[in-house]
């Protein structure tokens, strides 16, 4: 007789000891003569042979391939004719004694599939299972009816890896393409314990449990049931994304997520995850039902930027189109999808092509019966705050029936009519609109156009008292904006809220805030000469408070963050308007009381804060002005009556201490006096700054010490120990800007009266040139300082006359 267990080649060695199960031997009628297997469909030839029809085939085949006739694989005698009779009766004795030793061995393997069974029994009785299924698929039920899966099931507690691996194999093997064998794997927390596989340490364990799934996942009643377990689709989304699993777990990974997007609610589960393309078929092919559930699920994501961009170019125009709809339940999904897109910079400007600012501004200007309800007008508010501060540029995007821009005075005047006539919080968000249509120099003029002629200043300035965080900040920063093209008219209209924006700056409430930030900076950018407005300042203590704030925050007494830069260069800058009233008793007493000129003497040195080191060098400029008239002459006694006798009672008695620059008694405090006050090598310093703004700032305060009334002399002389003439040269040849060299002409031609720099000077082409071409190329007065310059240094004769002095 031949070998037991059939074909069992793969599993030999998990269950050889299943074949001393069979009820009686395998008879060798059974087994075919060519593949020494028992046979499934015998047939017999002409001769009486038994063979297995589909090796007999392939026997008569090769036969005739090799130009051979037909003979018979036993006796190798030619036959007359290929003919295969069934052997019906041999193949039903056959098929019966299957299933008498088949229902033997299954009952063997029910008692080793059990957790107290030494491994090598169950791991042969997983493998018989297994041979089952390969055998003949069709016969799964028998599995099924034996009970055997959730005994297949209740072994992967084991403690054997080996043991887990192959039940997770087998329950595949089992439910491949049976959807009765799927149910029973529905039922009870088998999917959850298949799962739990998904996140074991061993990758082989992971591997089977993710195949598992996917054979799974063709039900959709397991489809629902996998997403259901807690954490199943996050980590199948995280499978299917790794570089570190195995390539055909990933695939499998992917191709179950696919199977389970079947479902929607494991759709929504997925784009939480980050896998949003179901989640985007669904709302671009799906019935309007799903279109709406998927586009209200949007609504609800905060995806990073990069996931907005995504859905923008995806889906963009879809929800535009469903913003259209005509149903407020579809318009409300749509529009808060929008609303978590267009927050994206890059994700706007694919809006804007898509054609989202037409409808969007219609949806905002619309009343009547079609209006959108006000809590959708704040969410259409919000999108178009977030499209408009994009940085897009709307001067030529049409958003109107008439072709009208964004920039457009009767749209402009729409907006101003909103923020007058709406809540707060769409109020807020339409003056954000505003400030990122101000925030650009291309359409700023517009916008300023049409706020004056809508006389809407007075209206946007009351906002700065708003109780509403958001409003005030939005009109503050709009205001900031507004500042340099309506500078005056802007001041006059801020002198009743004035002290309300002072409150904000000074308010202590930890960490500076972009309310604070953006409110010193409003006040910074006012006309600093506007006397009346420095007066009111000065009444009401401002400059005060301000000094202690600086102070606070260069001794390290207040909290940082992203804001206090910007704060503190706005308090320096308020605080240096107080330098343009100097003629001011009260103006003068806080700048001698709280020593301002040496405030500003340290800001020199705040490297990094190039708003701060100009703000302060202007101050100090202005202060240094003032100097001349500050400083206290000597006062020399007359000579006495015998002077005219006695000639060495006439020589004036020396006075020590004075200052060389004033000729007099001289301080920082009290004279602001920079000599005094060792602030010459620190603007000297700044006049290498890649900063033109700090730069020209600097040089006009060292150009005080050059002044008419004081002493040029000693003042080139102060610059000559200060190393300050190169730097001043430097300047002239650089060519940087064109007020920084109308300056750097001034300041050369009083250092060229020294007559040791004008020698040199003379024998240096380079600068001579540059004097040279502002002579020829400058404004008047510029011409008329260089000709002077170019006399001092024999260029030009001193008779020319060119110019009148």
């Amino acid at each position: 007789m031949a070998g037991n267990w059939d074909s069992i080649s793969e599993q030999a060695d998990e269950s050889h000891h299943f074949d001393k199960l069979h009820i009686e031997p395998i008879y060798d009628a059974f087994i075919c003569p060519l593949t020494k297997q028992v046979m499934r469909n015998p047939v017999t030839l002409e001769n009486g042979q038994t063979f297995e029809r589909e090796a007999i085939e392939k026997w008569f085949r090769e036969c005739r391939e090799s130009g051979k006739r037909p003979v018979c694989p036993l006796t190798l005698r030619e036959l007359k004719s290929t003919e295969l009779n069934p052997s019906i009766a041999l193949r039903n004795t056959i098929e019966e004694w299957n299933a008498r030793n088949e229902a033997a061995q299954i009952d063997m393997a029910r008692k080793s599939l059990s957790l107290a069974s030494p491994e090598n029994d169950i791991t042969q009785a997983l493998g018989f299972v297994q041979h089952l299924c390969q055998k003949n698929p069709s016969d799964k039920h028998v599995i099924r009816n034996a009970d055997l899966i959730p005994m297949i099931v209740d072994v992967l507690k084991s403690s054997s890896r080996r043991v887990r691996r192959k039940a997770l194999e087998t329950l595949r093997s089992v439910v491949e393409d049976d959807s009765d064998n799927k149910e029973i794997m529905a039922e009870g927390d088998t999917v959850r314990t298949v799962v739990k596989f998904l996140s074991h340490e061993q990758s082989e364990e992971r591997e089977e449990a993710v195949s598992l799934l996917y054979e799974l996942s063709k039900s959709e009643k397991l489809c629902e049931k996998i997403g259901s377990v807690n954490g199943a689709v996050l980590i199948l989304v995280g499978m299917a994304s790794s570089n570190s699993e195995d390539v055909l777990t990933v695939e499998k990974a992917d191709f179950t997520l696919d199977n389970l997007a079947q479902c929607e609610n494991n759709v929504r589960q997925m784009a939480e995850c980050g896998r949003l393309q179901p989640l985007l078929t669904l709302l671009l092919e799906g019935s309007p039902e799903t279109k709406l559930s998927m586009a209200s699920f949007l609504g609800e994501l905060v995806p990073n930027n990069e996931v907005k961009l995504f859905i923008a170019r995806t889906v963009g125009f879809s929800l535009i189109n469903l913003m259209k709809s005509s149903a407020i339940e579809s318009r409300e999904a749509s529009l808060k999808a929008l609303n978590q897109i267009s927050s994206d910079e890059a994700s706007s400007k694919v809006l804007i092509e898509a054609g989202i600012l037409p409808p969007l501004v219609k949806d905002l200007f619309t009343v009547g019966a079609k209006q959108l309800p006000m809590r959708l007008k704040e969410v259409s508010a919000t999108i178009l705050s977030n499209i408009v501060n994009s940085g897009h540029d709307f001067d030529y995007i049409p958003v109107g029936p008439d072709h009208q821009t964004l920039v457009s005075e009767e749209i402009i005047h729409n907006l101003l009519h909103l923020i007058s006539n709406t809540g707060p919080t769409i109020g807020s968000k339409l003056l954000q609109v505003l400030v990122g249509l101000t925030n650009s120099s291309s359409t700023v003029i517009s916008v300023v156009s049409a706020i004056k002629s809508s006389g809407a200043i007075n209206s946007t300035v009351q906002f700065i008292e708003a109780p509403q965080s958001d409003l005030r900040l939005a009109s503050i920063k709009l205001l900031q904006n507004l500042s340099p093209h309506m500078d005056q008219e802007l001041a006059d209209c801020l002198r009743a809220p004035l002290s309300g924006l002072i409150r904000v700056i000074t308010e202590n409430v930890g960490m500076v805030t972009e309310e604070q930030a953006a409110a010193v900076g409003l006040l910074a950018d006012l006309p600093e000469r506007d006397s009346g407005l420095t007066r009111q300042m000065l009444d009401e203590g401002v400059f005060e408070m301000f000094v202690s704030r600086i102070v606070k925050i260069r001794q390290g007494g207040a909290r940082g963050g992203r804001f206090m830069t910007p704060y503190l260069e706005g308090l320096v800058k308020v605080l240096s308007r107080i330098t343009f009233a100097l003629t001011d008793e009260g103006a003068r007493a806080i700048c001698h009381s709280h020593n301002l000129a040496s405030l500003f003497v340290e800001l020199l040195q705040a490297n990094g804060l190039d708003n701060v080191q100009t703000a302060s060098a202007m101050a100090l400029e202005n202060l240094s002005q003032e100097s001349k008239n500050l400083t206290k002459l000597p006062e020399h006694p007359s000579p006495g009556v015998c002077a005219p006798f006695f000639p060495c009672l006439s020589k004036p008695q020396i006075v020590t201490g004075l200052c060389k620059i004033h000729r007099g008694k001289c301080s920082l405090r009290e004279t602001f006096c920079l000599l005094e006050g060792n602030a010459v090598d620190k603007l000297v310093a700044l006049l290498d700054h890649n900063n033109d703004k700090v730069v020209e700032a600097s040089l006009a305060a060292i150009s005080t010490l050059l002044d008419d009334g004081v002493d040029i002399n000693e003042g080139v002389q102060l610059l000559i120990y200060t190393e300050g003439i190169k730097p001043i040269l430097d300047l002239l040849l650089e060519k940087r800007t064109e007020s920084l060299i109308r300056r750097a002409v001034w300041a050369v031609e009083r250092l060229l009266r020294n007559e040791e720099i004008a020698y040199e000077v003379s024998g240096d082409p380079t600068v001579v040139t540059a004097l040279v071409d502002a002579f020829q190329n400058g404004d008047y007065r510029s011409r008329q300082i260089a000709e002077r310059a170019l006399q001092h240094v024999d260029r030009i004769p001193r008779f020319s006359g060119i110019f009148p002095i």
